[in-house]
């Protein structure tokens, strides 16, 4: 973990401009190829790593993937957890809440799916859906009785920091990724799906109409960014029109965020195992 690769880490309620932050940036990495190899060996540790988050068994860790459509949430998924024990990670997607979702409060799903201690959650989108495409569309998405309430994106950014100022102290380490892409480079990955066959099923209606709400979700990050940056979960800002960075950047910090629990194997409860002889 000694080479240092540059990110934007967010952890304070301050203003940032999305617009100013360089999707294409390469932080300083040695080209593609090179950096693939980082990333695999990035990978390998955090496969390593995760077997000892098990057997320590005192924290856990939970990963929040949010971006724009074709940001890359699903192939750095792969990228970075590909040598972790199976049933050592669990990754949710949060898609439309159901109507039983819908009749508690918004965290409700959310806290069922954080991860025990000994484990690793990632989140493909998370909870912070509920202030990014909520609120772009207000006018479908948000229940009549809501629409009137004056302070209530403020009150979920307390509500969200609050929750995971709770995991933290519960010993469950929350690490946030903004995967950050241009909008012609969303263009251009979304007419590749048109020309891809094996991606086709990837297409949908909504890929059209979203696009045209692009200005409107970059409002909405940034707000949602200035008001849940915290010091104990700020936001990692991410350069992913070149997907190979991202995954460096992702994996490393991952890494270093499982060398800094200092874990260890937990010793036996009962030492006379070790001794025992076997019949």
């Amino acid at each position: 973990m000694t080479r240092q690769l540059t990110s934007v880490i967010h952890k304070s309620g301050s203003n940032i401009h999305l617009a100013k932050i360089n999707t294409r940036a390469t932080c300083g990495l040695p080209g593609k190829r090179k950096t693939e190899v980082l990333t695999e060996k990035y990978a390998r540790r955090i496969g390593a790593l995760q077997e000892l988050l098990y057997t320590d068994a005192r924290r856990g860790l939970l990963v929040i993937m949010q971006g724009m459509d074709t940001a890359g949430k699903d192939g750095t998924i792969r990228h970075v957890f590909d040598h972790v024990n199976p049933a050592g990670v669990r990754v949710t997607s949060f898609g439309k809440p159901s109507s039983v979702e819908r009749s508690h409060d918004f965290l409700w799903r959310i806290h069922q799916a954080v991860p025990a201690r000994g484990q690793i959650g990632v989140f493909n989108r998370s909870h912070y859906e509920d202030v990014l495409v909520v609120r772009v569309h207000a006018d479908r998405l948000l229940p009549e009785y809501l629409k009137q309430e004056k302070h209530l994106w403020a009150r979920r950014y307390a509500s969200i920091n609050a929750f995971e100022k709770h995991l933290t102290e519960s010993g469950i380490s929350v690490l946030k990724f903004f995967l950050h892409i241009s909008k012609a480079e969303q263009k251009s990955r979304l007419i590749q799906r048109q020309k891809t066959p094996d991606k086709h099923w990837k297409l949908s209606s909504d890929d059209f109409a979203e696009r045209t709400f692009w200005d409107d979700y970059q409002k909405a990050y940034q707000v949602m960014l200035k008001n849940t940056a915290t010091a104990y979960a700020p936001w990692h800002i991410i350069p992913m029109d070149h997907k190979w960075v991202g995954h460096a950047l992702i994996a490393r910090t991952i890494a270093q965020s499982l060398e800094d629990m200092n874990l260890h194997v937990r010793p036996t409860s009962d030492p006379t195992l070790i001794t025992r002889k076997f019949d």
